[in-house]
């Protein structure tokens, strides 16, 4: 038996080094009609796909931490593509705020057609928020968790709507203790709580596909590709040098992200694919523990309690 899983585990790496190298699909489809809402839309991956939905005709809101970021993006979109966007101001880390700005959303954004829960963040220290959530679970899985569910009411009225979680590779650190999701009572490193966080976030697309079975609203989960964002900056000196002149060297430019992100959310040949990760467009196994469905029922529990969400859906 182990030496079957470890064969498994091995042709899952391989194809996983398939996938990396192949070229993504791309789509000439039109988003003409659609709007979009993107999370974390000022800089990296969340940016990249801003600009190919405006690219491609759709109606943008960017959601957004930084208000002159924000506004610097919308005037950057009006340069460039003639296109208007809405902003939207919310704190990932604040859950609060999360709720606040669905609630905003939800009263001032008749139609949803595509959610893209881009917004991430990776700590190297642990750090908790006001409401006592380790930072980085908060901002990758708590706060997209709780987008997510407010906005699904919207994106169902249209029949066709599609979430995308923009997930990692980094899912495959684990890390995942729903009786520790703050991480009070381990020893904290930050990848291992940055895979932890990845693999929260893919276990609630398996939720969440089956709660939208049949309502025509699909999600799925990506992983961006090796590319060059900002995820990391708030760390410390010594990581934002390995960063820019080490990881930098060989990482690719992000504006294949967005031509993915715009493939996942256009393309007439995914309509109606739910609960899948994509490495970029490249559909792909996760790793065994972000498959674990009997854990991932728990965290859905033990995420409603703590975002204060009925599971209604």
């Amino acid at each position: 038996m182990f030496r079957y899983l470890k064969q498994y585990e091995m042709a899952d790496m391989r194809a996983m080094l398939r996938n990396q190298r192949a070229p993504h699909h791309r789509t000439t489809a039109s988003l003409a009609g659609q709007t979009v809402v993107i999370a974390g839309s000022t800089s990296g991956v969340g940016l990249a796909a801003a600009r190919e939905v405006v690219r491609f005709g759709g109606r943008l809101v960017l959601l957004a931490r930084n208000e002159a970021k924000g506004r610097a993006v919308q005037a950057q979109l009006e340069r460039d593509f003639g296109a208007q966007a809405s902003l939207f101001l919310a704190d990932f880390a604040q859950l609060a705020e999360v709720h606040r700005v669905a609630r905003e959303l939800l009263d001032s954004v008749e139609r949803i057609d595509v959610l893209i829960n881009s917004a991430g963040l990776h700590s190297t220290r642990r750090i908790h928020t006001a409401d006592g959530h380790e930072l980085a679970f908060c901002v990758n899985h708590l706060a997209p968790f709780v987008l997510t569910q407010r906005l699904v009411p919207r994106l169902r009225e249209g029949g066709a709507g599609r979430i995308i979680q923009v997930n990692s590779q980094g899912h495959r650190f684990g890390g995942l203790n729903v009786a520790d999701l703050a991480w009070r009572r381990r020893f904290y490193t930050g990848l291992r709580a940055y895979g932890a966080s990845k693999t929260a976030q893919l276990l609630s697309v398996w939720e969440f596909a089956d709660r939208l079975a049949g309502s025509g609203v699909t999600i799925n989960a990506m992983h961006p590709g090796e590319v060059r964002t900002a995820i990391g900056s708030n760390n410390g000196p010594l990581y934002r040098w390995y960063q820019r002149r080490v990881l930098g060297r060989w990482l690719r430019d992000v504006r294949i992200s967005g031509e993915s992100l715009h493939y996942l959310a256009a393309a007439p040949e995914l309509a109606g694919v739910s609960g899948r990760y994509f490495n970029r467009t490249h559909p792909e196994r996760p790793a065994p523990h972000a498959l674990d469905r009997a854990v991932g029922r728990r965290l859905w529990e033990e995420t409603s309690r703590l975002t204060g969400l009925v599971d209604d859906l």
